[in-house]
């Protein structure tokens, strides 16, 4: 199979999604070539107030759950791969604690309508942006 010229179709993809940076096109197209989606910055690094947000906070209440553990729960029910950093031992187990509910079908979409379709970061479509971030990526690559 070829995609987008390239004769091996990566396996995984890490992007940027968040509640406020979904990426659902992207999403759609990985999953149209068999590329699982994993989740960069899942938190958002708590950005734009990612952890006291009204919305995520409410649905957290009614399974009494934290906000990143509605976060992790609402990715994996998206059939994103998620990996999340923590050198706290109460978050580790807290975000391992995401497999005895499940979020509704509402709440699902309440979290959806929390989308901007914006980076947190920065944009991924500019080009000068991309090359930097490639550069970025070669030094720390380089520098291990």
């Amino acid at each position: 199979m070829c995609l987008f010229g390239r004769e091996i179709v990566p396996a995984v993809n890490q992007i940027e999604v968040n509640p406020l940076n979904q990426r659902d096109a992207d999403k759609e197209v990985m999953d149209k070539y068999g590329v699982k989606t994993e989740a960069w910055a899942p938190f958002g690094e708590g950005r734009n107030n990612m952890f006291s947000n009204p919305t995520l906070m409410e649905i957290g209440k009614k399974y009494h759950k934290s906000v990143a553990q509605v976060i992790l729960r609402w990715l994996i029910q998206r059939g994103i791969i998620v990996v999340c950093k923590s050198t706290h031992l109460e978050r580790i187990q807290e975000n391992f604690s995401v497999f005895d509910f499940k979020l509704s079908d509402d709440d699902m979409k309440k979290i959806k309508a929390l989308d901007t379709e914006n980076s947190l970061f920065f944009n991924h479509q500019d080009p000068k942006m991309v090359e930097w971030f490639d550069q970025m990526v070669g030094i720390r690559r380089n520098h291990k």
